[in-house]
């Protein structure tokens, strides 16, 4: 049994591995059926957006971008999301440690009818790659980032690696 666990999971750590750069890694996970938003895109925008962090608590509570509601990925629930966000025409940018929890949380929120949904390209290691602001837990900028696990860690080039 445990080499049949063994084996997937020896796999995905390969896959990982085996990317050189962030597009190679998101073009493998991800479907693009939701679209991007740059990190430049988002430093600079010309209407109200909402921000979803599709992180954990505990990643979330190291640091995240300024007035992000924190929505998570294995608890995540589109009743929560309904009653924080019921007009689903609001402009929402989801995001994540890179891209890829927030494509899936994204694309659960289109199915739900709601209609300016896009994926943080990079998520939050390429806003802070790209030396934009992350604040803790009591609303302090931060360079600590969570990093979700040593293998991932690479992708993040600037600010202080938290596991």
């Amino acid at each position: 049994m445990k080499l049949i666990i063994s084996i997937p999971v020896c796999f995905l750590a390969f896959i990982i591995n085996a990317q050189n750069s962030l597009p190679e890694l998101l073009q493998h996970y991800n479907t693009k059926n939701i679209p991007y938003m740059t990190v430049q895109e988002l430093a600079m925008p010309k209407t109200e957006i909402i921000l979803f962090d599709t992180r954990e608590e505990n990643e979330f509570k190291i640091s995240h971008l300024k007035n992000a509601i924190l929505v998570g990925y294995d608890q995540f629930s589109m009743d929560s999301v309904f009653n924080k966000v019921p007009n689903k025409n609001e402009k929402i940018v989801v995001y994540c440690s890179i891209g890829i929890r927030s494509e899936i949380i994204a694309y659960k929120l289109k199915k739900a009818g709601y209609k300016h949904v896009f994926n943080l390209y990079g998520g939050i290691f390429e806003w802070k790659n790209n030396n934009f602001p992350v604040y803790n837990s009591i609303g302090k900028e931060t360079d600590s980032i969570h990093v979700f696990s040593a293998k991932w860690s690479k992708w993040l080039k600037n600010g202080h690696k938290v596991f």
